[in-house]
């Protein structure tokens, strides 16, 4: 006979697998249609009724945020993963973090666009969904990348006195810059992926070259 807390936790994986499954099929139509993906065309995309929706996320920022979350997971993923990587010096290693976060960006603009900025045109959509500020909603992404890097800075680099609050200035100001610097490339393609990368780092480069790696800490 089952219980119910084993009905409970059936009803709850079924409840995480139908959310997943809702998320992928909002992850489809953003990539067909960026920033000016709806809930309708969600909707349809995963057969289901747009109430059913709401009830699975609230609104269009409750579903903006899972996504969010799906996919910050994934690029803190790889550049965990950049960053861990063996690599002849520090330089090469930033250098590969900064292209990770670009490659990211350019292998799923739409995905980028939908979480960075709000629909340029288009037919507004029916309440409750006007209004929705994806700015507002990008910066907490925006500040967990900041504060992720600042970690991993601390941990990895001496800084001396004050070493943590130089990490998250460090760590904020290299996100932004990542993001200000993608964001105008993405969209102008001034040059290539190679070249941004490289001319960034020429910018970091300053006091982070000079700095010794923490003792038994992997290298940054």
């Amino acid at each position: 006979m089952r219980t119910g807390t084993s009905q409970r936790d059936d009803q709850r994986q079924t409840a995480q697998q139908r959310r997943k499954e809702l998320l992928e099929a909002a992850d489809r139509v953003v990539l067909r249609d960026g920033p000016e993906a709806s809930m309708n065309a969600i909707a349809a995309e995963a057969g289901i009724t747009k109430p059913i929706l709401y009830r699975h996320f609230g609104d269009k920022g409750g579903l903006y945020r899972a996504l969010a979350k799906r996919h910050t997971d994934a690029l803190l993923a790889s550049l965990r993963a950049a960053l861990d990587a063996p690599a002849d010096d520090r330089r090469q290693r930033v250098e590969a973090t900064l292209d990770t976060y670009l490659a990211a960006i350019e292998a799923r603009p739409q995905v980028y666009r939908f979480l960075m900025h709000p629909a340029d045109h288009g037919q507004p959509e029916p309440e409750p969904e006007q209004g929705f500020d994806v700015g507002h909603h990008s910066a907490p992404l925006l500040r967990r990348l900041g504060e992720e890097l600042a970690t991993v800075i601390a941990e990895r680099v001496e800084l001396g006195p004050g070493g943590d609050e130089v990490a998250r200035v460090w760590g904020h100001g290299i996100v932004g810059m990542m993001h200000a610097a993608g964001d105008w490339w993405l969209r102008d393609r001034p040059c290539a992926r190679g070249q941004l990368v490289h001319h960034l780092t020429d910018l970091l480069w300053g006091r982070l070259s000079l700095a010794d790696d923490r003792v038994g800490a992997p290298g940054f």
